[in-house]
């Protein structure tokens, strides 16, 4: 892996331009979120579909707070000491769905190391508060690995949303340096138990971070026998100049071919694209 870029980018191809966020969905949805004092990956992430997603009328709440424990090197939330848990959370995530009207609800959360459950409790009130004030509303959880503390994994398997989600990120031989904190084989430990208990399971990397095609179908076979039925690709974009250079970008090409080999190997979905993020058409992986 190259050291961090801290002179110049690689100029972005053209595949990767997207259209500034406009238009009254995207102003409901800002509304909604500013009013609520949410916090979405949407933003926090620098998501590049953010104008395509809010202006659908959908978001991705991130809860436990936009500090994080973990100083992960491609991401672009905030590291450090986060704020006390916020009980009050759970339900202002639940209120905002339903006037979100949102009939597919992703959630995720920033990492809390520093607490013992590991946010697993405010996670477990979040899917029943949603259950309680929007009960049609289908829910995916994209969580983190809980430090491989199984039991505060386990009570989130135990409210049962439709999908749960682990992000893999990248290949085994790059996961200490672009995941510092976590584990290439605890993430598929993890994402082992939510499969054997029944649950649609999905994980997904990202590419251009330096690995190879070998490196990729290797890491599709893990994720296959950690029993994955979802899989998303997508660019590895550097959020700022403190990150991970981009070590390649990808082609639209390469990444249709890597969703047919995905698709053939015995994935049920793979969502594979340059602008391609975890929650992008999160509710077609229902299916």
């Amino acid at each position: 892996m190259a050291e961090l870029d801290t002179e110049t980018r690689t100029k972005k191809p053209a595949w990767l331009k997207v259209k500034l966020p406009i238009g009254k969905e995207y102003a409901n949805v800002r509304e909604v979120v500013d009013t609520n004092k949410l916090h979405t990956i949407c933003e926090s992430g620098n998501c590049p579909n953010m104008g395509e997603c809010w202006g659908a009328g959908t978001s991705t709440f991130m809860i436990l707070g936009n500090v994080c424990t973990r100083s992960c090197g491609f991401c672009a939330v905030a590291t450090g000491r986060p704020s006390a848990v916020d009980l009050q959370e759970p339900m202002r995530v639940a209120e905002s769905v339903k006037l979100m009207k949102v009939k597919h609800c992703v959630i995720t959360s920033v990492d809390r190391d520093d607490l013992a459950d590991g946010g697993s409790i405010i996670w477990a009130e979040t899917i029943r508060a949603v259950r309680q004030v929007s009960p049609t509303t289908t829910m995916e959880t994209l969580i983190p690995d809980f430090q491989g503390n199984w039991d505060n994994l386990q009570r989130v398997i135990n409210e049962r949303p439709e999908i749960i989600s682990h992000n893999l990120e990248t290949v085994r031989r790059l996961t200490k340096e672009v995941r510092i904190q976590a584990k290439y084989d605890r993430s598929l430990e993890a994402l082992k138990i939510i499969s054997s208990n029944g649950i649609r399971t999905k994980s997904g990397i990202m590419l251009g971070l330096g690995e190879t095609r070998d490196e990729i179908l290797e890491s599709m076979d893990d994720l296959l026998q950690s029993g994955v039925q979802v899989l998303t690709l997508g660019q590895y974009l550097q959020p700022t100049r403190n990150h991970l250079a981009v070590q390649e970008y990808i082609t639209p090409e390469t990444f249709a071919e890597y969703k047919q080999t995905g698709l053939a190997k015995g994935f049920q979905y793979v969502e594979s694209g340059p602008l391609v993020r975890s929650s992008y058409h999160a509710e077609r992986h229902l299916l």
